[in-house]
């Protein structure tokens, strides 16, 4: 209630966006980057700031997997994503949105090129500032207020070497795309260090690199997707 009475209030838009970040802090959770928005379709009405939110690291899988979703039943990250974000957009009165749940599904991949901090990488998957070719979310908070979001920066792909075009070993993934059928008969055909510690073009990015995802948690995206 605290946190929605002050952006009601008016809270300055860097102490709105600072009480937001301590917020999802307690989830293990972090803004990747936001952008203003007027009347945009794909967006609830009255929309004015939306936030998008990903995991925050270092710490995210110990914490995911001692949650109470962690509980052995189908599609536990959602459906703590569910009642953690929802929580914090209830407090705040914000509206919660997710990547999942559809279709129809929001398109997030739109929205995160509006950030300045997220892009099309050269292997065409989204490349983060801070988390690389590893960024991935758990939704997003669409608030009627109009408050600071995460400044743009430079795209870390300038000036890099690209080793993404060239990490994968069934060349599922490169400038034209991706090719999941490549990707689903290598990772069929033997012991592939892919399913073990995340996909090897990902992994090649300098700056996911650089970033704290544990390969526990991308093996286990893997096990999902290769199902």
């Amino acid at each position: 209630m605290a946190g929605r009475k002050a952006l009601a209030a008016g809270l300055g838009a860097d102490a709105a966006l600072s009480e937001i970040e301590t917020r999802l802090a307690a989830h293990q959770l972090e803004i990747l980057g936001g952008f203003h928005a007027e009347e945009d379709e794909a967006l609830p009405p009255g929309t004015k700031t939306l936030l998008l939110i990903g995991p925050k690291e270092p710490g995210f899988w110990p914490h995911m997997t001692a949650q109470p979703e962690w509980d052995g039943a189908p599609d536990p990250i959602d459906r703590w994503s569910r009642r953690a974000l929802g929580r914090v957009a209830c407090d705040i009165g914000a509206k919660a949105l997710f990547p999942f749940g559809g279709p129809p599904y929001h398109p997030f991949y739109k929205w995160a090129l509006r950030t300045g901090r997220i892009w099309d990488s050269p292997v065409r998957l989204l490349v983060h500032a801070g988390q690389g070719l590893m960024v991935s979310f758990r939704g997003a908070l669409a608030l009627k207020e109009r408050i600071a979001v995460p400044p743009p920066v430079t795209k870390p792909c300038e000036g890099c070497a690209a080793p993404c075009l060239a990490a994968c070993p069934a060349g599922a993934l490169g400038e034209a795309g991706y090719d999941v059928p490549a990707c689903h008969a290598y990772l069929s055909a033997g012991d592939r260090d892919c399913m073990k510690a995340g996909c090897l073009v990902r992994r090649a990015c300098p700056v996911t690199q650089a970033y704290a995802r544990m390969p526990e948690q991308s093996a286990y995206h893997m096990r999902q997707f290769h199902k």
